[in-house]
């Protein structure tokens, strides 16, 4: 009977952490919701910026104006309430952690988020500007290039959701040498796999030319040496500390 009544425990409180991150993303959603129309015309700037004199952007559907910069907004919502959700997954695991355990998951859920901000700020002011500057130069004569904004939303998602997940390199490289599963050394050795590796996902997450595929490939590559050192590091520390003394579990 105890463990059922802990069982429903845990499922409200879930229940209230999960209210808690959607009620998050709500209210930063209201408070953006006027701003809509300026914020896909923010989005839009890098592209509009490269466009040919004279050249827009079109609607081939009739409700796409109102919809595009609605679903804009909602994404960027649920971006800027992600340190919210994950402070609320924190509370929710925290209680059944060991000492050592919230040591390094609390600075991993504050740097995942970091890592996956700059991300997003690195295919907006580095890789936008570079791809589509080198798209509108290549554009055939008589070819006006006149873009969609549904399909231009989608495309920079895409490119969002793929340099932001990417950056998270690091901490999945630290997570795996703290369980033991590999280690630095190791990693190190696979080097030239993982040279030729990050192209093969720069080439499937972006669009087929090089430029992008190159400014995905490479920051992923220095991510991966900046993972191995840091990785190290905890691994050693982790180690260090189980060696010392025994694991206990975190007070409720």
């Amino acid at each position: 009977m105890s463990d059922t009544n802990t069982l429903i425990s845990h499922l409200v409180e879930l229940r209230s952490r999960v209210l808690k991150a959607l009620l998050s993303v709500f209210v930063v959603f209201a408070c953006l919701a006027y701003f809509s129309q300026d914020l896909y015309q923010l989005l839009a700037m890098p592209l509009l910026e490269a466009l040919p004199d004279n050249a827009t952007m079109i609607a081939t559907d009739v409700a796409s104006p109102f919809f595009a910069p609605f679903k804009l907004t909602l994404v960027l919502s649920f971006f800027i309430a992600i340190p919210y959700v994950l402070y609320q997954v924190w509370g929710f695991v925290a209680p059944g952690l060991y000492r050592n355990e919230k040591k390094l998951v609390a600075p991993l859920l504050l740097s995942s988020t970091l890592l996956f901000y700059l991300g997003i700020a690195f295919a907006y002011f580095v890789v936008f500007p570079v791809v589509f500057a080198f798209f509108s130069s290549v554009a055939p004569e008589g070819v006006t290039m006149s873009t969609d904004i549904s399909s231009y939303l989608n495309f920079v998602l895409k490119l969002f959701f793929a340099f932001g997940v990417s950056f998270e390199i690091p901490i999945a490289i630290v997570l795996l040498c703290w369980t033991g599963v590999t280690d630095a050394a190791s990693l190190r050795e696979k080097r030239p796999y993982v040279f030729v590796g990050a192209f093969v996902v720069g080439m499937l997450l972006t669009p087929p030319d090089v430029i992008s595929q190159t400014l995905l490939a490479i920051p992923m590559w220095l991510l991966f040496e900046i993972g191995i050192i840091v990785g190290s590091v905890y691994a050693g520390r982790n180690k260090q500390e189980d060696e010392e003394t025994p694991d206990e579990p975190a007070n409720s």
